[in-house]
């Protein structure tokens, strides 16, 4: 399997003037051929788009400032883009599973940039990375690559952050695990309850979050264009990219922990696009990280060879009692604990859930015969029915 290993760099002023330079003819190279592409009946090969957007294009004077950088970035840049419009294609058929992927857009001098280099464009001596025509850089690794990249791309943030992304081939490894399973329930205040009793609170996003939101208000405010709305486009940015790494770091360090103690691992299938659509619970749910979070889980499964599974989103898990079965019905958020007068047993709402996630992802589900009328979700817990809500969160 492929892996990927990013670090940091910090490029000389000479550097990071070539670069730049790179970057521009990079995107022009991708607007130029999508311009095509958008223009033309039918959508021309790679190697068609080279000729017109590369070859030719450098014998005329508006782009002959083209051969002045390394061309196997410039071919890159028109591969991926074919790859693009095979993934919009794909997703419009149905081939592609997801959410669905829109056709490929202009690139933007403000945005993050990117160049990749394949095999024979870069190589590695000692601790420094050549790429051709740019010179020497020298990476911060915090770790050694497990085996020689079949590539590398330079990427330039929003923030101006200068980042060196390998990617390699890895093989997977066994390690035995300490548990069989374990089914693991995602919240905002809770970011993870496991069902072995253990919880894991995700940093708080919102005191930054609100610096964020402070300066987008004087950012809409300056002129477009002027230095001192460029100024703040990077805090912003800077901003930004605090939070992403203080989740990443949470995220990573939590996936590994979770894959590594257990053989199998069971999340719930969260519609996330429908969340969101909760104004007053948008901005938090996308500070969280969910799905971040099961790409981190599913991609360390495989490389770790272990079993995850991912049950349905329609599962009643939070309505269920994980000790005899009985189902209760829909409770409100503020419900945090439930008294199941069928057993006789009291639940914290969180670790209810993801015993019955853990129980219906490793198919130990309760064997209960129920009408098809009782398999719906119900507005409310009846009062008729054996259970008792015993704690409220007050708001």
């Amino acid at each position: 399997m492929k892996a990927r290993y990013q670090y940091r760099f910090y490029p000389t002023d000479q550097q990071q003037q070539l670069l730049a330079q790179l970057f521009g003819c990079v995107r022009v190279v991708w607007n130029d051929a999508l311009a095509i592409c958008k223009q033309s009946e039918k959508l021309p090969s790679n190697s068609d788009l080279q000729k017109l957007v590369i070859t030719q294009a450098k014998k005329t004077l508006e782009r002959s400032w083209l051969s002045d950088v390394s061309n196997i970035p410039l071919q890159q840049s028109v591969a991926d883009l074919g790859v693009a419009y095979k993934n919009f294609f794909d997703s419009l058929k149905g081939k592609r599973k997801g959410k669905k992927v829109s056709s490929p857009k202009f690139k933007k001098k403000t945005g993050r940039q990117s160049a990749r280099f394949r095999i024979g464009g870069f190589s590695i001596k000692g601790d420094e990375v050549y790429l051709a025509k740019i010179g020497n850089v020298k990476p911060l690794k915090s770790r050694q690559l497990p085996s020689a990249p079949s590539s590398v791309t330079v990427i330039k943030d929003t923030a101006h952050r200068y980042f060196l992304s390998f990617v390699v081939e890895v093989e997977s490894i066994r390690i035995d695990a300490k548990n069989q399973s374990i089914g693991i329930d995602l919240g905002i205040k809770t970011f993870a309850v496991m069902s072995n009793g253990e919880k894991a609170i995700s940093p708080d996003y919102l005191k930054k979050d609100r610096k964020i939101r402070k300066l987008q208000r004087k950012l809409a405010r300056q002129q477009k264009g002027s230095k001192r709305r460029e100024v703040t486009r990077i805090r912003v940015a800077k901003r930004h990219n605090q939070i992403a790494d203080t989740r990443k770091d949470f995220l990573h360090k939590l996936s590994t922990k979770v894959v590594i103690e257990n053989q199998a691992i069971v999340l719930e299938d969260l519609n996330m696009s429908g969340m969101v659509k909760n104004r007053k619970l948008a901005r938090v749910i996308s500070l969280q990280g969910w799905r971040e979070f099961r790409v981190f889980c599913e991609a360390k499964s495989e490389k770790l060879s272990r079993d995850f599974r991912v049950i349905n989103r329609w599962e009643p898990t939070s309505q269920t009692c994980s000790c005899c079965g009985y189902r209760w019905g829909k409770i409100d958020l503020s419900v945090r604990s439930v008294l199941c007068l069928n057993c006789n047993t009291e639940h914290d709402r969180d670790e209810n859930a993801s015993r019955n996630i853990e129980m219906v992802g490793m198919g130990h589900r309760h064997d209960l015969k129920r009408a098809g009328s009782d398999c719906q979700t119900t507005p409310v817990a009846s009062c008729c029915e054996p259970s008792r809500i015993t704690d409220v969160e007050r708001r």
